[in-house]
């Protein structure tokens, strides 16, 4: 049995305490992790200065190297695994696969967004930074265009509390170490896995273990870790969102509610952009919070709909290692049948019709070799007043609503990511100053579609360091 410890601040620690790691198909147990009691995890952050000090002590040009380093190593080479053992490449494809439902082709397709950051770490400061150079974070003071400029670590460390339905979210801390942050991690309980392959991938490559502190732990010591760092990333439901969302050193991410709207315009030339409406539900198998649940046709979207619910359709579920693959299972299947009643209810009400329905030759709600899957589903809306018109699920699900140009951005509320494809400058001027999107694509751009170098849910580097006025004496 694999054992995985807790990190505390780089050095292994076993809990008498343990978490079993099952396998969703068979129940079978993988592995287990030691779980850290809150008191543990409130000691240790007392000296979480310390963490601090062996990242301030690494040049930042190589922390740069290290995780371009840290890439190779992650993607390709064998990895130390709990209690002396270690885990290659395919077999952590494997396990992640069996215990977050995820296909081998979406374990994979994580594993590249992952490699992805770490190899473009300097591009992406560099837009985070707004170009500033690389030595803000060795001295804390540059001059840049002729200005003197000096910033500062706003928080000793960044807490993570990390989801299990997304490997790829782990792209988001990975900047901090290049910034010489550390990190306090909360793996979900489904998807221990990936942190952990990162952090031993940046310490093979030569950052200092210290930076690190990997804390499976209950949703009590998940909120000391939220409560005693100074800054958080927090990943988890509206329920999450609402205790925390009103906190501004803490990074909320709950549901996405994104959407892609199309102009009057462009409405017509459907056809010509239907794929970049597909991508924007489907990919990642429909679970990250950039994948659209909502598309705003300004006019009639009927034609559309029933086009993309014929698509929809023939993405049907297959097995964990069938190459082609692009649906992923439930880690708990009661969370489908949760969603399954969630959507039935909602289509007893008037104007809300699922038209994927008539194409598809099964439920909704598919097993196979004991894995729980929901078929990709378009709903048509005649209009926002359904319940069903901004929802988000935990698969690829849409609505297909209709609005018009005056009334759209007050009828979509909160949006994470929003394409807009249209040529009508009016609207995009009003996309542009829409103060409820976070992050915008202006044309035929899915909304899945991430340039690292560009802030998600908030600019990391902004989120972590604060400039002050500074003055020399010439």
């Amino acid at each position: 049995m694999i054992h995985i410890p807790i990190l505390r601040q780089g050095t292994t620690y076993a809990s008498l305490d343990r978490q079993e790691v099952c396998d969703h198909r068979t129940g079978e147990s993988l592995a287990v992790t030691s779980v850290a009691n809150p008191g543990l995890i409130r000691r240790d952050l007392q000296r979480i200065e310390d963490s601090r000090a062996a990242l301030q002590a690494v040049p930042h040009a190589k922390l740069l190297d290290i995780c371009g380093r840290a890439a190779d190593l992650f993607e390709n080479n064998a990895l130390p695994l709990g209690d002396g053992g270690e885990q290659t490449a395919d077999e952590y494809v494997a396990t992640l696969s069996a215990t977050s439902g995820l296909p081998h082709t979406l374990c994979r397709a994580n594993m590249g967004k992952v490699c992805q950051v770490l190899r473009e770490m300097p591009q992406i400061l560099r837009g985070l930074t707004r170009d500033l150079p690389g030595a803000i974070f060795d001295d804390g003071l540059v001059t840049h265009n002729g200005s003197a400029m000096c910033f500062y670590p706003a928080a000793r460390a960044i807490g993570v509390v990390l989801p299990s339905n997304s490997p790829g979210v782990n792209s988001l801390w990975i900047p901090a170490i290049a910034m010489k942050i550390p990190v306090v991690i909360k793996p979900g309980s489904e998807e221990p896995w990936t942190p952990w392959r990162i952090i031993q991938a940046l310490i093979a490559a030569g950052c200092p273990p210290e930076a690190f502190s990997y804390y499976p732990t209950t949703h009590a010591g998940a909120d000391d870790i939220v409560q005693g760092c100074d800054a958080a990333i927090v990943f988890g439901d509206r329920t999450v969102a609402e205790r925390y969302g009103q906190r501004p050193q803490i990074s909320v991410h709950g549901p996405g509610h994104s959407k892609v709207i199309i102009g009057a315009d462009q409405l017509p030339h459907w056809r010509e952009y239907i794929d970049v409406l597909i991508d924007s539900v489907c990919a990642n198998g429909g679970r990250s919070c950039i994948n659209a649940s909502t598309i705003v046709c300004l006019g009639d979207g009927r034609e559309l709909a029933e086009a993309l619910a014929e698509r929809f359709a023939a993405i049907t579920p297959k097995p964990m290692r069938d190459p082609e693959a692009r649906l992923s299972a439930f880690a708990n299947p009661l969370m489908a049948d949760y969603i399954e009643a969630q959507i039935v209810d909602g289509l007893k009400e008037s104007g809300a019709i699922d038209l994927t329905a008539t194409h598809r030759n099964s439920d909704r709600r598919v097993e196979i070799d004991g894995s729980v899957f929901l078929s990709p589903t378009v709903v048509y809306c005649d209009s926002f007043a359904q319940s069903l018109a901004n929802r988000e699920f935990l698969f690829p699900y849409v609505a297909v609503v209709e609005s018009s140009t005056d009334r759209v951005l007050d009828e979509i509320g909160p949006s994470l990511a929003v394409s807009v494809i249209t040529e009508d400058k009016k609207l995009t001027g009003a996309v542009v100053g829409c103060a409820h999107i976070d992050r915008l694509n202006i044309g035929r751009v899915p909304t899945n579609h991430v340039q690292w170098d560009q802030p998600h849910e908030g600019n990391l580097f902004e989120f972590l360091f604060r400039r002050r006025a500074i003055q020399q004496a010439g």
